[in-house]
Parts: structure tokens; sequence; C-alpha cells
């Protein structure tokens, strides 16, 4: 196999594992206000901690294969990279923005003690859940059906052009499919009222899959794609009706598996569509492929080396990771808070009236600053439920 081929397939494996992966990220995040509705704001707020602790100690490192993903087709393919973020700039900007404030708010939504402080954090996940859920599919669907490139290989068709209607689709079909992914994902994971939930929600979006997804990818099959590609659509088709099956029986574990085979066929019906073209155009001519975008012959057998020798580490530890962490949770396993007052941060900060300096204000929580069921757990607690994070 030519190095130009071997990268493009490996470069579609890693989207593939991006796309699982933070797949049911986004779900979870998307899901969480859903599944945490209700009328107590202590029970509220425990099971929305209940929700981000499924993914508490996997979301940063399922991050990483969007990095890898990007890090490859930069030292691949150059011409693609270059091409693809210039002219993708504003829907690219908008889901790196949307990810950098979902994972500031994961990582300090626990910190203060404070409703208000929850509330904007949790604003944080939703839209950078949302934002990304849409327009990776968005970006994706106008990889299958061209771009306007000239001559130069440069995007000359401007932001609008890319909400087209088959590209709008694509990015409902990611919404759905990941919203089907993240709530089979926390019924797998959890336990109690929150799993029924999940799985009573699981059931409408396989549904909605089924619709939206299949229409979308029979019109990119007919209209855009190749005739081998029919097996990746079936075989999507087949995993999104194992789903409802397997939901409907409470089989959580394989209807995770069906809903990541979906994603998986998916992903490889958008490659498998592209090639050989890494960036079609509409006219033909001035498409960027495998040949014209692609490195040295040298660079890509430097990278061929360090893939070899470097991957299966990844692969071994991010396993390794999900195996510690395989047990369902539930509200039982979420600890009482250990937030900081948001009045004693303020004190410390700015000299409150307690104090005269911020020098000598005492920053640990007192027994009249908790808010039981709502923060965290301190670090080596031995209440801190499995997986649970600073949530």
């Amino acid at each position: 196999m030519e190095l130009t081929i071997l990268w493009f397939v490996l470069i579609a494996i890693l989207w593939i594992g991006y796309l699982v992966l933070e797949g049911f990220d986004f779900g979870v995040g998307m899901l969480m206000p859903i599944l945490s509705r209700n009328k107590d704001k202590a029970k509220q707020d425990t099971e929305r901690r209940l929700i981000i602790n499924t993914i508490g100690p996997v979301w940063d490192g399922n991050e990483v294969w969007l990095i890898t993903a990007g890090g490859a087709t930069f030292a691949a393919f150059p011409e693609w990279y270059a091409t693809l973020f210039s002219g993708f700039y504003i829907p690219l900007l908008l889901i790196l923005l949307a990810l950098i404030v979902r994972g500031v708010a994961f990582e300090y939504r626990g910190k203060i003690n404070d409703d208000r402080w929850r509330a904007r954090c949790d604003q944080a996940i939703i839209f950078g859940s949302w934002i990304p859920a849409i327009l990776w599919g968005v970006a994706f669907a106008n990889l299958v059906r061209g771009v306007e490139l000239d001559a130069a290989h440069q995007y000359v068709g401007g932001f609008w052009a890319l909400l087209n209607p088959f590209a709008l689709l694509g990015g409902l079909t990611t919404l759905v499919l990941f919203l089907l992914h993240g709530a089979v994902f926390i019924a797998l994971k959890t336990d109690g009222e929150v799993r029924v939930k999940a799985r009573r929600l699981a059931g409408y979006f396989s549904v909605a899959a089924v619709v939206v997804a299949g229409g979308w990818a029979v019109w990119a099959q007919v209209a855009y794609s190749v005739p081998w590609t029919w097996a990746a659509v079936v075989v999507a088709a087949l995993a999104l009706v194992g789903v409802v099956i397997a939901n409907a029986k409470a089989r959580e574990g394989w209807a995770f598996l069906f809903s990541a085979l979906a994603i998986l066929a998916a992903t490889v019906l958008i490659f498998g569509s592209m090639y050989p073209d890494v960036m079609p155009a509409h006219d033909p001519a001035n498409s960027l492929n495998i040949d014209n975008a692609s490195s040295t012959q040298y660079t890509l057998t430097v990278m061929t080396w360090v893939a070899v020798i470097l991957v299966p580490v990844v692969l071994l530890y991010q396993s390794w990771t999900y195996w510690v962490f395989r047990r369902r949770l539930s509200t039982k396993d979420i600890p009482p808070p250990i937030g900081l007052s948001l009045k004693k941060i303020k004190d410390a900060a700015f000299g409150g009236p307690s104090s005269g300096s911020a020098r000598s204000l005492d920053l640990t929580p007192a027994e009249d600053d908790k808010d039981t069921g709502t923060g965290a757990a301190p670090s080596g607690s031995a209440k801190r439920g499995p997986g649970d994070t600073s949530a």
C-alpha cells in the first residue's frame, strides 16, 4: 500500500475514534439539563454532577483524538490542512471556542459553591456540546459534497456557501447521532432514575436517527458517493435498528456498541465518498487529492514508524482508563459539596470586611457555606465515588 493511501486511511481511523468517543461526550453535555430536570434544586444538581461524572475521567482524553487527527493531517497532507483550516475558518473557530469554554466549565464547576456560578458553567457545557455536534456534521457534509476551490486550491466560496441544505442536514444528522450515543452511554454508566430516563430518551433518539441519518446517508450515497460505500450505508442502518432493539430490551452495552458502529459506518461513508480526493472541488480539476496534497515520501515514512510505535501505547492506555472507570454510578456515589464560598473568594480578591486583607483570609469552606447536594468531594476523600470529578 502506498504511504499516501495508508495515511488517508489512518486519518479516517483517527476521526472515527474522535467522533465515536467525543460523540457521547457531546451527547452527555447536551442531555444534562434534560435528564436532570427537577423542582428540587439540590436533587437537580446532584443528578447533573452524576451525569458529568460519567465522562469525568475520560472527556479530556477523548479530545486528544482531535488533536492527533489535526496533527496527522498537517504532517501528512499539509495542502489539505491549509485549505481546510483557511476555508472553514469561521466554523472551526466556533468549534474551538465551544470546546474551550466546555473544558473550563468541566474543570471549574465544582470549585465555587454558588448556584449562579454552577448555572453559568452548565450553560457553557451545554453551549460547548451543541455547537460542535452540529458544526462537525456541516463541515464533513461539505467535504462530501465538494466546495468551491480555485486553480490554486484555495477556498473561495465564503461562509454562507457552507450552509447549503445538504450540509445542514449533515449537521442535524451528527446532532441526532450524538444525542443517541450520549443517551445510551448515560444509561450504560448510571443506575436509578437517571438510567431509566436516559433509556427512554435513547428510544426516541434511535427512531429519529433512523429517519434523519438514513435520509442524509441515502442522499450522500446517491448524489456524491461511489458504489462500494453502499455497504457502509447498510451497516449504519442495521446498527441503528440494533440500537432500537437493544435499548428496548434494556441491553445498554449492546446498544452502545451498535450506536458506535453507526457512527463508524457514517465516517467510512464520508471518507469513502471523498477518496481519492481529500478536499473535493465543484470543478474536479481544482480538487485536492492524496497525491497533490501530500508531504514528501521521507516525511510519510518517518511518520509511519512513529505511528507504529506510539499508537498501540496510546490505545492500551486509553483502554485501561475505560476499564478502571467501568462501574455504574448513582446519586449515592455523589458526595457532599466542598466548593469555596463565592463571598470568601471575593473577599480574598478585593479585601473583605471580615479579614482586612486578602492574605489573612481563610478560604476553607465553613459548615454554613455548604449547600447539600451540590459541589464536589475533596481530593482523596473516602466519600468520593468512582469516576467523580471536580464538577
